[in-house]
């Protein structure tokens, strides 16, 4: 089956699972006002835009408003990756957004904005609902980049498959996050779906839908969400700035940085606002070669401190004097590696 006809056949499953909606939603009166339950919602989730369109690459996905008052909670994808960003709510109103932070393991991200000091409805992580297998759950995404103004993202009714581990892969790689996840039997994880909100049939937020993937065991599509409690404590976190650098103070500054160049190791070029730290080339007979530092590793932290871009990684080994010994974690695959580097002046004195 080639990739066009199977995403043919996703939208048409989705187009059936949406036209079936009103009537399941008839159909279980005794779980609540459904229709009340989805108005409520939709204002909670934003269809987000940036970059994108070359290659098929859509330029669009899904966030969902959570508290304090202007922070968005998305995943992380090439799709922030742009000078800018658009944030479009269920009344049609814009904002310019700026990226806070994100996480390479549970690939959240958090953006920002400016509500002006009008009133957004909000998630509160704090009041979140978890599921068994069978419980019956809502999806609200924008899939398919259907709303672009004031309309409403899209809703799915399904039900909780399984609550598993997560074995996925995108192309050749395996997900990195290996822990349990919302499988849901409705095809929630289209195009443009990802930072959409998996909610009870109450409204409360189950988790958040992740990126699309291939299940590692059948190669079939897996329409899945990541629950709230495997990121609650990331986002706020996130959001109280402890993923952010702190001021580099003026009178500590080194006297001669240490650069990557140094270490031997050359990053991919920055070319968009929060390029990732992906290592292009390792020169042979350097720190980094020594060290076991390969193409491809991804730089997520520089002595303890979150390397979010290029430019965060390159600026925060710039603040170690050429001599000092720099230690990096990096994800290589699925795997976490730490490795501890010295530049060659630091060896030859």
């Amino acid at each position: 089956m080639n990739c066009e006809f199977s995403s043919m056949l996703r939208g048409v499953g989705l187009v059936l699972a949406s036209l079936a909606v009103p009537s399941l939603l008839a159909a279980a009166p005794n779980e609540g006002n459904f229709v009340q339950v989805v108005r409520q919602v939709q204002p909670k989730v934003v269809k987000i835009f940036g970059a994108g369109g070359l290659r098929g690459l859509e330029a669009y996905q899904s966030g969902i408003l959570i508290e304090p008052p202007g922070y968005v909670l998305t995943v992380s994808s090439y799709v922030l990756d742009a000078d800018e960003v658009t944030l479009v709510l269920d009344d049609g109103r814009r904002f310019d957004a700026s990226p806070v932070g994100s996480d390479p393991v549970t690939e959240i991200a958090i953006l920002r904005f400016d509500p002006r000091e009008e009133p957004v409805p909000m998630f509160d992580l704090s009041q979140s609902g978890s599921s068994d297998v069978g419980g019956r759950v809502l999806a609200f995404n924008n899939l398919f980049g259907i709303a672009t103004g004031n309309e409403s993202v899209s809703v799915l009714h399904g039900t909780v498959a399984a609550v598993a581990p997560l074995a996925a892969r995108r192309g050749a790689a395996n997900v990195r996050y290996r822990g349990d996840v919302y499988v849901v039997d409705a095809v929630t994880n289209n195009p443009g779906a990802a930072g959409g909100a998996l909610t009870d049939v109450h409204g409360r937020l189950l988790g958040l839908i992740g990126k699309e993937a291939r299940s590692q065991l059948t190669n079939t599509w897996l329409n899945f969400a990541l629950p709230v409690d495997a990121f609650a404590n990331v986002v706020e976190d996130i959001v109280a700035g402890r993923h952010q650098l702190p001021p580099l103070d003026e009178l500590n500054r080194p006297n001669r940085p240490l650069a990557c160049g140094d270490l031997g190791m050359i990053l991919v070029p920055d070319v968009v606002a929060r390029t990732p730290a992906y290592v292009d080339r390792v020169l042979p007979d350097s720190a980094a070669a020594r060290g076991g530092i390969q193409v491809d590793d991804l730089i997520v932290m520089v002595d303890g401190n979150f390397a979010g871009s290029c430019s965060e990684c390159e600026a925060l080994i710039a603040r170690n004097e050429i001599s000092d010994q720099v230690k990096l974690t990096l994800l290589r695959g699925d795997e976490v590696v730490e490795v501890v580097l010295q530049s060659q002046e630091q060896v030859e004195e």
